[in-house]
């Protein structure tokens, strides 16, 4: 994993020009989406739909609102290292209050009294910073990403704040993880329906607007508006 991560982070800080055709790599990157389709649809899928009958609503939300909380973390250092000082103080009353009132995070008590989430990660600070975004690139079963967000992705591992990180060992950062993932691929199985033409082409798609929309904090151009990007940023995460 660590050769991976330093690969990753070689591949974000050339200059790389910007490209008329965001997916310059579609052969390479329909393969990963076809490979990925199948394992969602033998496991991952299966999997998640068996969870979700198992584990009752609210048990899931308790969940979601844990590892929610976790990611605080990644979104403090990214709102300080975009210069977002207040915005950092703001996150880490959310985290702090739910940690604590909310009981390690089981309870989402700071969006009740008002503390609005953000969202940050380091794909976006590179962005800031003027790292353009590079090809997009489909990433074995990570799914839809860009060379820069690959690299944040890096990052994050490397710093020990990636939702890969979550245990005291490697056999719980990998159970925990599994865990967050299933959690999340059953919360998107609700939105499967969306979904319209060439899979693969929809994806790109969304996802390139998406991430957009977070860079540029909620300031697009798109059909969307910012309820719905905001409607879709928890799943996502």
């Amino acid at each position: 994993m660590r050769l991976i991560t330093l690969f990753l982070l070689t591949l974000a800080f050339p200059a790389l020009a910007a490209e008329k055709n965001p997916d310059p790599w579609e052969g390479f990157n329909r393969s990963i989406f076809s490979f990925n389709q199948k394992v969602d649809d033998n496991v991952l899928r299966p999997a998640a739909v068996g969870y979700k009958k198992v584990v009752p609503t609210p048990g899931r939300t308790a969940l979601s609102n844990m590892f929610s909380n976790f990611g605080e973390i990644k979104t403090i250092v990214n709102d300080i290292g975009q210069l977002k000082l207040l915005q950092a103080g703001a996150d880490t009353s959310r985290f702090l209050i739910n940690l604590t009132v909310g009981f390690f995070g089981v309870f989402d008590v700071a969006s009740n009294i008002g503390l609005k989430k953000h969202n940050e990660d380091f794909g976006q600070t590179l962005g800031y910073w003027g790292v353009p975004s590079g090809p997009y690139l489909m990433l074995p079963f990570l799914g839809p990403s860009t060379v820069r967000d690959s690299a944040g992705v890096g990052i994050e591992y490397a710093a020990n704040i990636s939702y890969a990180n979550l245990g005291r060992n490697d056999a719980e950062d990998l159970g925990l993880a599994l865990v967050y993932g299933l959690n999340v691929r059953a919360q998107l199985l609700d939105v499967e329906g969306m979904v319209s033409g060439d899979p693969y082409v929809f994806l790109r798609s969304f996802y390139l607007q998406h991430r957009e929309f977070l860079i540029n904090d909620g300031k697009t151009d798109d059909d969307f508006g910012d309820d719905d990007w905001d409607d879709f940023d928890d799943d996502w995460e």
